[in-house]
């Protein structure tokens, strides 16, 4: 007796698979994870960890420039031990003096902690303009306790 379901066999089990509800599956899990992808690559709250890093080895000749940002948002310019209040574009312009007096002088920039992170986003982009290639960021280490 010939079923429907039968291939012509004497009752053999069939060895191919289905692939067509395979297909199905695949193409619903690759919808869904097209829409959930963007959700998860948002913004999330985190509290950044404090570590603990080896300090920088200062050369003798060469004081670092360090523009501090204060809990107000003011910016501070600080060679030696002389430090300044000054607006974005008077740092921007004291940073590019000092630099094409004292080539290789580092650049460090520290930051309160209340500070927004965009306003020093906006500080390190102005220092990129300003032609310093690379910016330290100061830190201080975890408070035991």
């Amino acid at each position: 007796m010939q079923g429907p379901f039968n291939r012509g066999g004497k009752g053999k089990p069939m060895g191919e698979i289905n692939v067509v509800p395979f297909i199905d599956v695949m193409l619903v899990l690759l919808v869904i994870f097209m829409i959930t992808a963007p959700m998860l690559t948002q913004g999330v709250q985190v509290e950044l960890p404090q570590v603990s890093s080896e300090p920088i080895e200062s050369q003798e000749d060469n004081d670092p420039i360090v523009i501090s940002v204060d809990r107000d948002g003011g910016y501070f310019i600080t060679l030696g031990e002389d430090s300044t209040l000054v607006s974005l574009d008077e740092m921007s312009q004291r940073v590019v003096a000092i630099l094409q007096q004292r080539p290789g002088t580092p650049v460090m920039v520290r930051g309160d902690r209340n500070v927004p992170y965009g306003q020093i986003v906006v500080l390190m982009s102005t220092l990129q303009g300003a032609g310093v290639a690379n910016v330290g960021l100061l830190s201080e280490p975890p408070q035991d306790g």
